[in-house]
């Protein structure tokens, strides 16, 4: 795992909603548009399974996702990678529905999806476009 910078959590924290990508285990592209995403930490980040399908099917097969988030003030945007669990009970669960309950009381809470970022990309259009910065 890699500790994200001030600068990539400020940037994820401002973005709603984020389009997560995940591929199924045939190697099979999809992107969810997610509104329930945060930072947990400097390594990790939260993610509700509100209404997970295919993004669920492929998480179980092939437990990877990227996205990517800009802002469009500071211009900065990044692309996180990272491998996930999934959490159906316990603690993490339980703060998950308790955070969308705060936003959206009647959202389905179907699971904490908890990535541990691995990867996070320079995504700016530029001389360091997709640069690996941690």
């Amino acid at each position: 795992m890699v500790k994200m910078t001030k600068e990539v959590m400020d940037t994820i924290a401002k973005q709603n909603p984020v389009p997560v990508a995940t591929s199924s285990a045939n190697g099979i592209p999809n992107v969810a548009l997610v509104g329930f995403l945060k930072v947990m930490d400097a390594e990790t980040i939260l993610i509700s399974d509100n209404f997970f399908l295919k993004t669920e099917d492929n998480l179980k097969h092939n437990p990877k996702v990227a996205f990517v988030v800009y802002d469009s003030y500071t211009r900065k945007c990044f692309q996180i990678k990272g491998s996930v669990k999934m959490i159906t009970d316990g603690k993490i669960f339980d703060e998950m529905k308790q955070w969308v309950d705060s936003a959206k009381p009647n959202m389905p809470k179907k699971a904490a999806v908890v990535v541990h970022v691995e990867e996070v990309y320079d995504s700016l259009p530029g001389p360091h476009a997709g640069a690996q910065i941690l």
